[in-house]
């Protein structure tokens, strides 16, 4: 736990430290929950969401995208439901005065009982070496299939509690596992009730006249309530889907983690209207190919799995939960809903407006049904971070700090040096940069030995490195080097365009999917 827990405070500090991210209103002690993107961190932020724009909106003909506004009518949370059920189980612990979420307290206690099966899986690992089965031991150790089914167990209490709302059984559930408060250690707990998580606001003039109105906790609606303007602006056919990045905002109980869990954040979803009847095809569809996407960016198999939803959303008929291996566990990155025809018969009650497709095939209408795929940009971007943060040893008995992003992910893409800061080697290295800079995110670095730079630009996660010396004035030619194998070449300069469009380029990274 000590190693994962030190792990996740130097993603942190790296983060902070080089450009990524900082604690909004700093120089004011910060407010909570709260984080700014500096000049690395919005670069990264900003390629993360190109991905995902290119791959769901650009390479599918039949997908539009869309930027709905944060502020709409109150209704519309009515119609969604978020006014009446948009709830998260909230308990106060009475010694420390601490609040917590009470799902979150027993999921990490199942998160404990799992750290005890990686522990076996380890030892077992040391035992047998390259004769060792993970699947297998997995399957059939005694021990390990014990511990899984108490997990097992506990959540699937946790989630029919839930959906029955039996918030007394959920206490008890606490009580029952011993859970006690993890900065006090005392288990004196309040009951547990619902706590509404979404922001209000007011709009007008006056306070007497002003309309009470809500920070959006969610996207998915201005998909919805777009529904018939896209379809027939766009001509769209059934099957057709709506993609849209934006800003939502949540009144978490306990925001934590970093940017895991934040009160403002900003998601990548895509609705996905579908015919009824044909919702079991396409969840199968979706779940597969947005795995894929993630498999895509090469951060290895065995930091994603699938967690198929035990307690279902009211408006849903499947889900599943893609989770990423964090330094803190296993945790939700992307959600893949069934959400039948709830939203749009919803929004067509609560209007009286017809949210409709008339089939040409089946010459009648109906109300689509909806597949969602939502995931946590900032989220994301946290996953990327901390998997290509890496302290390696080298050689000579040294380590070297290096981000290894996604190169077609990273900030930087390429840093130009001149050896020395005479004899016209800046001059040509700034020239070098003023031509790359028109189909690259690059940057000059003149300061402290190239050694030095070389360390500074790996930490920052830029994928080539340049080098312009004497020979280049010469013969035209630069050394360039690979972030990753650190192997050095000497290429002209003309060829530069070529051999890092090849590393960084969307197509040679999509094309995987």
């Amino acid at each position: 736990m000590a190693n994962t827990e030190d792990q996740f405070k130097r993603v942190i500090s790296h983060a902070k430290e080089y450009g990524y991210v900082f604690q909004s209103s700093d120089i004011y002690d910060g407010l909570s929950a709260v984080y700014d993107y500096a000049q690395n961190g919005v670069e990264l932020k900003k390629n993360i969401r190109d991905y995902w724009w290119k791959a769901m909106v650009q390479l599918n003909d039949n997908i539009v995208g869309i930027d709905s506004a944060i502020f709409m009518h109150p209704t519309t949370w009515k119609a969604s439901g978020h006014v009446d059920a948009f709830n998260d189980p909230l308990i106060d612990n009475k010694d420390s005065k601490k609040r917590y979420r009470a799902d979150v307290l027993v999921e990490d206690y199942c998160l404990k009982i799992e750290a005890k099966i990686n522990k076996e899986v380890l030892k077992a690992t040391k035992r047998f070496g390259e004769n060792f089965n993970k699947e297998e031991f997995l399957a059939t150790n005694q021990r390990v299939l014990a511990y899984q089914e108490k997990i097992n167990s506990i959540l699937k209490r946790l989630g029919q509690s839930l959906e029955k709302e039996d918030l007394h059984d959920v206490k008890q559930l606490i009580e029952e596992l011993d859970i006690s408060d993890p900065l006090s250690g005392s288990k004196n707990w309040t009951d547990v009730k619902q706590f509404n998580l979404m922001f209000g606001t007011k709009l007008g003039a006056s306070s007497d006249s002003a309309m009470d109105l809500f920070l959006r906790p969610e996207t998915a609606q201005g998909i919805f309530v777009n529904f018939s303007n896209i379809q027939k602006t766009g001509r769209m056919k059934i099957p057709f889907g709506i993609a849209q990045t934006g800003k939502a905002f949540r009144n978490e109980i306990v925001a934590r983690q970093f940017i895991f869990r934040m009160r403002e954040f900003e998601q990548m979803e895509m609705q996905f209207f579908i015919k009824p009847g044909t919702q079991q095809h396409w969840y199968q569809y979706w779940k597969e190919a947005r795995m894929k996407w993630h498999l895509s960016l090469g951060m290895q198999p065995e930091n994603y799995r699938f967690h198929d939803h035990e307690k279902l959303a009211h408006y849903a008929d499947a889900a599943s939960d893609i989770e990423f291996d964090f330094p803190f566990g296993f945790k939700e990155l992307e959600g893949i809903h069934s959400r039948t025809d709830f939203d749009l018969k919803a929004h067509e009650e609560f209007s009286g407006k017809k949210l409709q497709f008339f089939d040409h095939e089946e010459n009648k209408s109906y109300v689509p049904y909806v597949l969602e795929t939502s995931i946590g940009l900032d989220r994301m971007f946290l996953a990327v971070l901390s998997k290509a943060l890496q302290v390696e040893e080298l050689e000579n008995s040294t380590t070297r700090t290096v981000l290894k992003l996604p190169s077609v992910l990273a900030p930087i893409k390429a840093a130009v040096f001149p050896l020395i800061k005479r004899d016209g080697l800046p001059e040509l290295a700034r020239g070098i940069v003023d031509e790359l800079k028109w189909d690259f995110n690059v940057t000059y670095d003149e300061k402290d030995a190239v050694g030095k730079r070389y360390r500074r630009q790996d930490a920052v996660g830029t994928p080539f490195c340049i080098t312009v010396d004497h020979e280049t004035l010469e013969n035209n030619t630069v050394t360039i080097r690979q972030r990753d194998s650190m192997s050095q070449k000497r290429v002209n300069v003309k060829d530069l365009k070529a051999i890092i469009s090849e590393e960084v380029d969307v197509k040679h990274w999509l094309k995987k999917i």
